[in-house]
């Protein structure tokens, strides 16, 4: 007899843990129709205002007029078309990189580049608070795992050494707090001891740096043989798909061994084509990273005048955190009860006793927008303990 699932879904409910799922009945944006409801969103990941932006869809609609609907294959067959080249080929000259290389999406990239290079006989070292697709790559790669504590460099450093082959994986910017991790003192460390060190990048390109070029940007760093980029498409850039930089040696290796790269097809055509426009926007000004920052700028200030206690996050992912996740499914209830989505973040995906609103904002966000949201969580303050 099968096994019922229904005293697990049971628990999860006792324990405010259960998700729901949404009904988006618009263009994606800031001022959404969802379950049959205008809402105003302050939890999409699409930072600047790409992903229904008129540039990208023109440029979409023309690449499949030009080249149908999907790829057809994988990039070792016949998937690999002219836009998947052009685009990595930009990706590359944007982050500063040797190569880059597409994939379906962020988590297959992490997967690629942590299987490719690691082995059972490897050694990972990875921050605490790193994100999921990095966690399951390095369970999936067999290597000897060690975590050291969120952004411990020193720990990080202490279990690097004496390793023979190592990899250090770490979020650039961290998708639940919003601060970034250390990036130069983690580069310095891992060229000394003759370590990789992968970067995700997904929440700082298009955000953070020159013309939102990322997290190494916004250091002022140059990707160096040793540093693995990876950035994803479907946040700031708008579209979909992730991608991974470094050197060509690196580029080539994961071509001849990445299992998510060779054994899946190549994204459409027409989504690299939406791509590049993307690109071209943000080569050709930097005016949607500058008014991103000025609208975070802007919550920030506002929050910290009313009294919230907001982390130390300077990116668009702006968390404030209730502890349980009772109160901040309340939180949460609240603001939708006024017409705001903020939807609430429970464990597993953040630690016990940390439970959040995640806020995140976007270059679309007016100043109306933002100070509707203030007012809004001015009135949290008497939710239940």
């Amino acid at each position: 007899m099968v096994k019922s699932l229904t005293p697990y879904l049971d628990e999860l409910r006792l324990k405010h843990l259960f998700r729901r799922r949404r009904l988006l009945e618009s263009a994606q944006g800031v001022e959404l129709q969802i379950d049959g409801r205008a809402m105003l969103a302050f939890c999409s990941n699409d930072y600047l205002g790409l992903a229904n932006h008129p540039l990208l869809k023109e440029a979409m609609i023309k690449g499949v007029q030009q080249y149908g609907v999907g790829a057809g294959a994988s990039h070792l067959l016949s998937g690999h078309g002219a836009s998947h080249h052009a685009l990595e080929e930009e990706l590359a000259e944007f982050v500063g990189a040797d190569r880059a290389l597409l994939f379906s999406t962020g988590y297959m990239a992490n997967q690629a580049i942590v299987t490719s290079l690691t082995d059972r006989h490897s050694l990972i070292a990875e921050d605490r608070l790193n994100h999921a697709s990095l966690i399951d790559a390095a369970r999936l790669s067999r290597a000897a795992v060690k975590r050291y504590a969120h952004a411990d460099t020193a720990k990080g450093a202490e279990l690097l050494s004496g390793a023979d082959d190592a990899l250090l994986t770490t979020d650039a910017v961290f998708s639940m707090d919003g601060d970034l991790a250390p990036l130069p003192e983690l580069v310095a460390i891992t060229r000394d001891r003759n370590a990789w060190l992968l970067a995700d990048d997904a929440h700082g390109i298009g955000v953070l740096g020159q013309g939102g070029r990322g997290s190494f940007s916004h250091y002022g760093l140059s990707l160096e043989p040793h540093t693995i980029y990876m950035g994803t498409l479907g946040k700031a850039m708008g579209t979909a798909g992730a991608f991974v930089a470094g050197s060509i040696e690196l580029i080539e290796t994961l071509i001849q061994r990445a299992r998510t790269y060779i054994y899946t097809t190549a994204m459409p055509p027409a989504v690299a084509e939406a791509t590049r426009a993307a690109l071209r926007l943000l080569n050709e000004s930097d005016e949607l990273p500058q008014r991103l920052s000025a609208n975070i700028g802007r919550f920030r200030a506002g929050a910290q005048g009313l009294g919230l206690l907001l982390m130390q996050s300077s990116t668009a992912i702006q968390p404030i955190v209730f502890g349980s996740s009772e109160r901040a499914l309340a939180a949460s209830q609240a603001l939708e009860a006024e017409g705001i989505l903020v939807p609430a973040i429970r464990p597993p995906t953040v630690q016990e006793g940390t439970a959040r609103l995640r806020i995140t904002l976007s270059a679309a966000h007016s100043d109306t927008h933002i100070d509707r949201l203030l007012q809004v969580l001015s009135t949290l303050k008497d939710l239940p303990v």
